[in-house]
């Protein structure tokens, strides 16, 4: 009666979304305090002055009829403008209003542009580990989702796995970095080498390869580490933004799709991302907040905070025994599971109220993801039962 795969969508949440509503029931029955809750990436730190002052402004000098009426489909003119103007300053990306749609977020972001271009039959590759939402996103596309394994211990590209995986059906690829869940940043050599790939890939199989880079963590990097811009160095390029991460707005629901200018036949993939948000239903994102980061287009939330959450936490639980892989960007942390089930690991520190994702659903089974953005001092008081369950498998 109802299409199969949406009613089993519907009943079966995702595995973060299920822990956290686990961790919401268990803080009722022994307090907020006593549960350390790590298993959403939900920003902790506060949006900048500048989101509360935009919004005031907007409210008290706008004229509250157009505040809150439709923009264009693909978003605000003037707001769309200086997006391509900010990008072009820092990226000098060669972009005009033109090349960008507004969107309610990341995900958004990424339907539109996955059903865009992707058809039944066509392949989409995802690199280990990776949002589980991807096959989410491109379920009604009819496309298949194939997983290519990361470099074993720096969680890189790998670009042998990566060149034998494409073929005459590939026609997407998606990256995320820094990386939902391991936090790992991929390096400027291993991301060109991998855009010199897909060339080569395009020539030998005679049409296009599409790179989708999912970038809402684009602003959260820690270390010395250079992100390319990648409509810079390959043609075909979309780029799926999101500012819940970067000014902590994840309810507010507001990105952008960038459709690189020296895409195949741009006019055609601009009008398929816009047809697509129409079909879709993701016209006119949402007006006042299209306004609202207009405002602050050059600001961030105060991600030094984050940083330091990721110090504590991965050196401490390095020094307890655990492996982690080492997160330059995002805000989680990638943890071995001290056994070979990470979700039997998950439900032993559940036992310490310690809520931890397993990273089955991400690719990644025997890792559990840990979301550092948290309250500094949620960390110190958890460190002790951390301690306790690596004890547990001595």
């Amino acid at each position: 009666m109802y299409t199969e795969s949406l009613v089993k969508f519907g009943k079966v949440r995702s595995e973060i979304r299920d822990l956290f509503e686990y961790g919401m029931k268990r803080k009722a029955e022994i307090g907020a305090e006593n549960v350390f809750d790590f298993s959403i990436g939900n920003p902790s730190v506060p949006a900048p002055d500048c989101v509360n002052d935009a919004i005031k402004e907007l409210v008290d000098d706008f004229d509250a009829v157009a505040l809150h009426g439709y923009t264009s489909a693909q978003g605000d003119a003037n707001v769309r403008e200086t997006v391509a103007n900010y990008i072009n300053d820092k990226f000098n990306a060669g972009i005009s209003a033109d090349n960008i749609y507004m969107t309610c977020g990341a995900a958004a972001s990424l339907s539109i542009v996955m059903n865009a271009v992707l058809q039944a039959g066509d392949e989409c590759i995802v690199i280990k580990p990776y949002f589980p939402e991807y096959g989410v996103f491109l379920e009604r596309t009819g496309a298949k989702l194939v997983e290519v394994d990361p470099e074993e211990k720096t969680f890189q590209i790998d670009i042998e796995k990566m060149s034998s995986a494409i073929n005459e059906k590939t026609k997407m690829v998606v990256i995320n970095s820094p990386n939902n869940p391991s936090g790992v940043v991929y390096k400027k050599d291993n991301v060109l080498a991998f855009c010199k790939l897909l060339k080569e890939k395009e020539e030998e199989y005679g049409h296009p390869i599409f790179l989708v880079s999912d970038e809402p963590y684009r602003a959260l990097v820690y270390d010395d580490i250079e992100l390319p811009y990648l409509i810079n160095h390959y043609d075909n390029t979309f780029v799926c933004y999101s500012y819940s991460k970067a000014l902590s707005l994840p309810g507010e629901r507001i990105g952008y799709v960038v459709v690189s200018p020296k895409i195949a036949n741009y006019e055609d993939a601009y009008a398929a991302v816009c047809g697509s948000g129409r079909a879709l239903g993701y016209v006119c994102a949402p007006a006042m907040w299209q306004r609202v980061i207009a405002k602050c287009i050059d600001k961030t939330s105060d991600v030094s905070i984050y940083k330091k959450n990721r110090d504590l936490f991965y050196n401490s639980l390095t020094e307890m025994g655990y492996e982690c892989v080492y997160p330059d960007g995002a805000f989680y942390l990638f943890v071995k599971a001290m056994e070979d089930d990470s979700r039997a690991f998950a439900e032993k520190a559940k036992k310490h109220e310690l809520l931890v994702v397993p990273a089955d659903s991400f690719g990644a089974p025997g890792y559990v993801r840990v979301s550092y953005c948290v309250n500094t001092e949620q960390i110190e008081r958890a460190l002790p039962a951390f301690k306790a369950l690596a004890e547990e498998y001595k």
